[in-house]
């Protein structure tokens, strides 16, 4: 009995050290007006959660529309979009505030936006309308409908805002927008049920994953003519780009796979077995590390791209899908889908009391059914520094 009250009352105090010496201690440095938040839309509670990234704990909890799906930050100013695909709508946080500020109207069964780099226009494809809705953020409004192929997934804008990409899953194509004209300029076959893409940062190339087909289209984006049908592994489904552009990386759903594709040639260069189930990655800002949401296996993999090999796979809640990493990079954001919550990962050097290079720091409770992250980081306004 005397055992089991001095673990009762050892357990917090530990935990409490353990917390200090791990990440707490990093705080002292950070300017008072620095915010650092991640924003995860929970598809069945029509919320958003907000997790203060300096402390990990949950800061708020945001009513928004029905079934929010998509997210995305805006690069210029402290506000975050959500399109609600049941309510065919889009939620503007203001960041600095938490609260949502406005609402604009789209069309039906919207599940992502996109954001200029310029931070002017938002583009949001409705799949049940088959159209894009092109938003100014500034005005807060729609400013133009434009029609494109059946059951349109993303809307993808180019770094330098002239191109708007459009996956249409239901006709097999591609639409390409003008954003100087607001017109479609052409439109492409591809592969069979196109859905994620990723431009390069030059803006020369588009690539699209085609989940019906096991094939990646390379598309360029210069005079708008198919390149290549590239094949990878079963049911491709996201689509992670090295942010210096040279790879692309591929997870292959169905096949338990991810395959690396060398975007300056079209070449796919290899697949590896990442886990069960990959449904998302990211890479790390240096271009060293990926990560992946091992979906069917409850776990994160962390493969090495300069070695190409898998150095740890963490466990993680129940069926891990959105990534993010911190603006520092030493965390990694999981969403577990069906648990409900989100996992932390820290990236660590080393040490006598951490051996590894990763370990779990913590879970964060979110609403039903997580199912995509964004990163905001910026100083506050509405303090003094």
């Amino acid at each position: 009995m005397r055992n089991i009250l001095l673990i009762t009352v050892s357990l917090p105090i530990l935990a409490g050290l353990a917390w200090w010496y791990f990440h707490l201690r990093e705080l002292s440095s950070l300017d008072p007006a620095y915010r650092e938040y991640a924003y995860v839309t929970n598809g069945k509670s029509n919320t958003v959660s907000v997790i203060d990234l300096r402390t990990f704990e949950l800061a708020k909890t945001i009513k928004v529309g029905s079934s929010p799906t998509g997210i995305a930050a805006n690069q210029r100013k402290n506000e975050i979009y959500v399109v609600n695909n049941g309510s065919a709508n889009v939620s503007v946080i203001d960041a600095e505030k938490n609260e949502v500020v406005a609402t604009m109207g789209v069309h039906g069964a919207p599940y992502f936006i996109d954001v200029s780099t310029d931070g002017k226009r938002g583009y949001v494809a409705n799949s049940g309308s088959a159209n894009v809705s092109v938003l100014d953020l500034n005005q807060r409004k729609v400013i133009a409908t434009l029609r494109v192929g059946s059951d349109p997934g993303l809307a993808r804008v180019s770094t330098d805002g002239k191109t708007v990409v459009v996956s249409n899953r239901g006709s097999d194509s591609v639409s390409l927008i003008d954003t100087q004209t607001f017109s479609v300029r052409d439109t492409i076959s591809v592969c069979h049920q196109p859905e994620d893409i990723a431009i390069l940062p030059d803006s020369s190339k588009a690539f699209i994953a085609c989940s019906g087909s096991a094939q990646v289209a390379s598309l360029n984006l210069k005079n708008d003519k198919l390149l290549a049908l590239l094949d990878v592994g079963k049911t491709p489904t996201n689509l992670a780009l090295k942010p210096d552009g040279g790879e692309l990386i591929v997870c292959n759903f169905d096949s338990d796979t991810i395959s690396i594709i060398e975007t300056a040639t079209d070449e796919v260069s290899g697949s590896y077995l990442i886990g069960t189930h990959p449904s998302r990655g990211v890479v790390s800002n240096d271009n060293s590390r990926l990560y992946v949401s091992n979906f069917g296996s409850n776990t994160i993999a962390v493969y090495d791209i300069d070695i190409g090999k898998v150095v740890a796979s963490l466990p993680v809640g129940a069926q891990p899908d959105g990534l993010a990493l911190s603006p520092s990079q030493n965390y990694v954001l999981v969403l577990d889908s069906q648990s409900g919550d989100v996992t932390v990962i820290q990236k660590r050097k080393p040490r006598k009391l951490e051996p590894g290079e990763y370990g779990l720091l913590t879970m964060i409770p979110a609403g039903v059914q997580p199912n995509n992250i964004v990163v905001k980081s910026f100083f506050s306004t509405k303090t003094p520094r």
